[in-house]
């Protein structure tokens, strides 16, 4: 992604856990310069207290909102009037959408619509309807777990680290599946239609397979399914062959799945 990118990262603080900060802050900034942070929310709230240490040491604006009704989340609306105020008047080139609710699902496809690049961050309960109306989405939940399993994993490297990694690469795997990510064999299915439309001689170039599937499943992302890298994860399929010419990688179908076609 381009550095010289701005962006804009709304958060909805009545739907996400102040442990995702760092992790929401790290992985927009991939996507470019963060030169507006706001959070929403009722800061009179005695629960929002615990918010105040993340947003002074990361620059964070509260933005405060009343509950004017009972048992209503009015940061939604102050949200989503703030980031059509940004859109019109502010130079942002994208918009970073935090939160699991599915409320914000047109103010995702309207930014789209707009031109602007929208990445969307939330739990797994995140409902398909605002996933899909994103370009990108991010299971925080998910790659909460995975960081830190991946700390825990290097404090107690043993002996037995290799056979505990491999168990819980399984545990988690078919925990994550019980969630709202696209499954597994769907998309190999998907990866299959697509190096049958674009196949060449050698196969399709990887980094494009990839770019494909961010488009096709917004929530794509090999972390979410135990990979740290493209390569890896493709690993898993063996009706994929993978090869190396020069120093570009290239995808096709293996020669079974070629009988199988």
């Amino acid at each position: 992604m381009s550095d010289d990118r701005r962006f804009a990262v709304l958060i909805d603080i009545e739907n996400i856990s102040r442990k995702y900060v760092e992790l929401i802050l790290d992985e927009a900034s991939n996507y470019g310069d963060l030169t507006i942070k706001r959070a929403y929310g009722d800061w009179t709230k005695a629960e929002s207290a615990s918010w105040r240490n993340e947003l002074l040491e990361n620059s964070i604006i509260p933005m405060q909102q009343f509950n004017n009704t009972f048992g209503k989340n009015s940061s939604d609306s102050a949200l989503i009037i703030d980031a059509m105020k940004i859109l019109y008047s502010s130079n942002v080139d994208g918009f970073c959408l935090v939160s699991s609710d599915s409320d914000f699902t047109r103010l995702a496809a309207t930014l789209k619509e707009e031109g602007k690049i929208v990445v969307g961050m939330g739990e797994s309960k995140t409902p398909n309807a605002l996933i899909k109306a994103c370009d990108s989405f991010k299971m925080l939940d998910v790659l909460y777990k995975e960081a830190n399993a991946e700390k825990e994993d290097k404090r107690k490297a043993s002996k037995t680290a290799a056979k505990t990694a491999a168990s819980a690469t399984k545990s988690n795997t078919a925990k994550k599946q019980t969630n709202n990510l696209t499954k597994l064999s769907t998309i190999e299915k998907a990866i299959k239609q697509i190096i049958i439309a674009n196949d060449d001689e050698v196969g399709m170039n990887m980094g494009a397979l990839g770019n494909s599937l961010q488009r096709r499943y917004p929530d794509f992302d090999t972390r979410n399914y135990g990979s740290s890298k493209f390569s890896k994860f493709l690993e898993q399929f063996s009706s994929l062959s993978v090869i190396k010419v020069d120093s570009t990688y290239y995808v096709s179908l293996a020669e079974n799945a070629k009988d199988k076609k």
